[in-house]
């Protein structure tokens, strides 16, 4: 499965009856509450990294990246906009990029 194909799968479950999925529940509940979950589920991931238990890192990975899927997919913001911003950012060093940024 590639990350493309989740989105699709999740953005097909926008418009889904809630009671037919995980996804369409979680949709309806609005954009706050899909943020609230990104967030409950990086925290598990950091907690998983710091342990060092690396089963356990990759199922909390594979939760936070379905959930900051879920949390584009609820604002409307296409995960190739995501993806474009990277490969423009790809063209110069990280430590510039961030510093173009600063206030």
């Amino acid at each position: 499965m590639t990350l493309d194909d989740l989105y699709a799968t999740i953005l097909a479950r926008k418009d889904a009856d809630p009671s037919s999925s995980w996804t369409a529940q979680l949709l309806a509940k609005g954009p706050e509450k899909c943020a609230e979950k990104f967030g409950e589920e990086a925290v598990e991931a950091i907690i998983e990294a710091v342990k060092g238990d690396r089963d356990a890192l990759t199922g909390e990975a594979a939760d936070v990246l379905y959930h900051l899927l879920v949390m584009l997919a609820a604002r409307d913001v296409p995960l190739s906009d995501v993806l474009e911003t990277l490969a423009a950012r790809q063209s110069q060093s990280g430590i510039a990029e961030k510093a173009s940024r600063a206030p």
